[in-house]
């Protein structure tokens, strides 16, 4: 009873979206008011600690992750002031004149590399916009960007979810980026053919499955090497660069036998000036090039991560065994390290490079505040519902449910892991949340801890397709605010299959594939 209870606001959220097709801020509403009176009767948690939960999570909605739409959204306004705008489709179609394979490369090898830098659904703003420049409609641009980040999920911006993970299970990091990279790279390389059936159907499936073989499998050799051989935190950017390598000698040998895309046409294809490809992109490489310093530069890296300060919530004070403040309670205001920020200072150098003026750049942030300001409430609402059946104890209940299952843990384990990314939005908060469960609930069971561990965050991989807070943002970038339930009937079909791929996987780890398993 509890369980289901611990659920309902969650099923609540997802019903009013796909079902009702309810604004996603009400939905969200809607499902707060629900989970602040089960978490304040059924599950015991005083008043004042679930409002300022709840305010605590609408906090971390503003900063760090609409702090990140609002300035994406903006380079993108500026860009549609420029002439540029047109030149980077122009020159993602000169490398194919297929807009399917074009999406392929955009969302799905280089919205990876994003991630493998920031996260935090910084991809699918910046590949969404970069999609609908390509010609493709707003919704099918939400829908590719919103699934191909599911790929790089298990290891985050520079292992996050890997780190988290280590934190609150004790196992190594290594170990664990080992074994997550032999099951997310599975799950992986599956993703671009379901990209191919959402860009086209059954014919964009049966015309270029040699591209989405050829990308998955390059996705999936790039993660399972750089995570077993190399270092983790680079399993992303690694399973990127093979990725669209791979991609691209493909295309020197084959052709699909019909080209969808604007090479259809009989005008001759313009072409642009090398100094205005490289302009049209700067803003892109500009931001690579920033999150790659603070992240890779030693000295950089620390003082940035010296800007800011961290500080308990007020009202808030829940302390594990060793009478620490949990994380979750703890709120980071590390500004100049955050992908926003990262974000403001890549807009404020676009706007030099591409020549607008002060006025109208900060006309283009006025336009983008207002474009995004019902997301602002959508985000900052289902997060303050996260952040309550947190404390409250019902994703706790969730999984020593899962637990209680028995032998058939080992196929629900990754599903937990799932739930978790889909009420949070982060794979290192959904391993947090769960991962010293999923271990002991392993033990209990007699099955490998380590295996379900890392099932966790594979299992969260699709998760990310279904957070609300990654559909409002896909929504805000391209325009279609209000528009999330339509995102997520078109996705949740395809997140939950590979979900179950991923948990058939994970049984099957247990026994006739355990020599999958590295020794601890």
């Amino acid at each position: 009873m509890h369980a289901l209870a611990a659920a309902a606001p969650l099923l609540t959220l997802l019903v009013l979206l796909g079902v009702v097709r309810m604004r996603s801020h009400w939905a969200g509403l809607i499902a707060l008011g629900l989970g602040l009176a089960l978490g304040t009767t059924m599950f015991g948690l005083p008043l004042h600690e679930a409002l300022s939960g709840a305010a605590e999570g609408a906090a971390f909605g503003l900063f760090p992750i609409v702090w990140i739409i609002l300035n994406a959204v903006w380079i993108n306004k500026l860009q549609h002031a420029t002439r540029y705008f047109d030149v980077v489709g122009r020159t993602f179609s000169s490398v194919s004149g297929d807009r399917r394979i074009q999406a392929l490369l955009v969302a799905y090898c280089f919205g990876a590399m994003v991630e493998s830098i920031s996260g935090f659904g910084t991809p699918i703003a910046v590949t969404s916009v970069i999609l609908v420049t390509l010609g493709l409609s707003p919704m099918r641009a939400a829908v590719v960007a919103l699934f191909a980040n599911t790929a790089p999920a298990a290891f985050g911006s520079l292992g996050n979810p890997i780190q988290g993970l280590a934190k609150v299970t004790s196992f190594p990091e290594s170990l664990l980026g080992e074994m997550a990279g032999r099951q997310s790279a599975i799950i992986a390389a599956l993703v671009p053919f379901a990209l191919m059936l959402l860009l086209d159907g059954r014919r964009g499936l049966r015309e270029l499955w040699p591209a989405a073989l050829t990308a998955g499998l390059g996705f999936a050799a790039g993660q399972l090497l750089c995570s077993n051989l190399l270092t983790y935190q680079l399993t992303d950017l690694s399973a990127a660069v093979v990725s669209t390598l791979a991609l691209v000698v493909l295309l020197h040998f084959w052709k699909p036998l019909r080209t969808a895309g604007d090479s259809c046409n009989d005008a001759p294809p313009q072409r642009d000036s090398r100094h205005d490809i490289v302009v049209a992109f700067s803003p892109y490489a500009i931001l690579v090039g920033l999150f790659a310093i603070t992240a890779f530069v030693g000295p950089v890296q620390r003082a940035v991560a010296n800007v800011g300060f961290s500080f308990t919530w007020p009202g808030l004070r829940l302390d594990d065994r060793s009478g620490r403040p949990l994380p979750i309670t703890v709120f980071d205001f590390q500004w100049l390290g955050s992908s926003g920020t990262i974000l403001l200072i890549t807009g404020i150098a676009t706007a030099c490079i591409l020549g607008v003026s002060a006025r109208r750049a900060l006309g283009c942030y006025g336009l983008a505040l207002k474009q995004i300001r019902w997301a602002i409430v959508s985000i900052s609402v289902v997060l303050a519902l996260s952040y309550v059946m947190n404390i409250s104890g019902m994703a706790h209940d969730l999984g020593v449910w899962a637990a209680g299952t028995g032998s058939a843990f080992a196929l629900l384990s990754g599903a937990l892991g799932w739930f978790g990314v889909a009420l949070t939005g982060s794979d290192t908060s959904s391993n947090v949340l769960f991962g010293a469960m999923q271990v002991a609930a392993a033990h209990r069971v007699g099955v490998s801890p380590l295996l379900m561990a890392a099932a966790n965050s594979s299992g969260g991989m699709q998760g990310k397709a279904v957070a609300m807070q990654n559909l409002v943002l896909g929504t805000t970038a391209v325009g279609l605010q209000g528009r999330e339930g339509d995102i997520l009937r078109r996705v949740l079909w395809w997140s939950v299959s590979l979900l179950l791929v991923l948990c058939v996987l994970a049984w099957l780890q247990t026994n006739a594939l355990s020599w999958m398993v590295p020794s601890p």
